[in-house]
């Protein structure tokens, strides 16, 4: 059986991306691998042991377009308000919380905020199928 290890997002400024999801979603430096023409940081937390990996090209000074492929990343939350809340203050800029049901039973209570590079990334209230 495969065993889903990380995702890997292209990054245009390496602290500012790691100062968002350490701030965002508690994500730590768990390795960061140096190369001549790149660099590689793998950001992790206590909860599980799968990873966010940032790309960082050197020399890169333009946005990345990512396009119409990228979907988004999800992390779930014990108190989807007060997450809500905690971004709006730092300027992240969440989308409204916004509930999804099906046959009038809640499925997920959800937002959405874009990191420093427009990747979309869904913050849900741990719930149901979301834990």
């Amino acid at each position: 059986m495969a065993k889903a290890i990380h995702s890997m997002i292209r990054v245009l400024d390496e602290a500012r991306s790691i100062a968002f999801y350490a701030q965002a979603f508690g994500l730590e430096i768990a390795d960061r691998l140096d190369f001549d023409t790149f660099t590689l940081v793998y950001m992790s937390n206590a909860e599980n042991d799968f990873e966010l990996e940032l790309t960082i090209n050197k020399g890169r000074t333009e946005p990345y377009a990512l396009g119409d492929g990228y979907g988004h990343i999800a992390f779930c939350v014990d108190d989807l308000d007060a997450e809500h809340a905690r971004f709006d203050a730092a300027g992240w800029a969440p989308r409204k919380i916004v509930e999804f049901r099906r046959d009038g039973t809640l499925l997920a209570r959800f937002f959405f905020v874009a990191d420093p590079d427009g990747y979309q990334i869904e913050v849900l209230q741990r719930h149901g199928r979301y834990r």
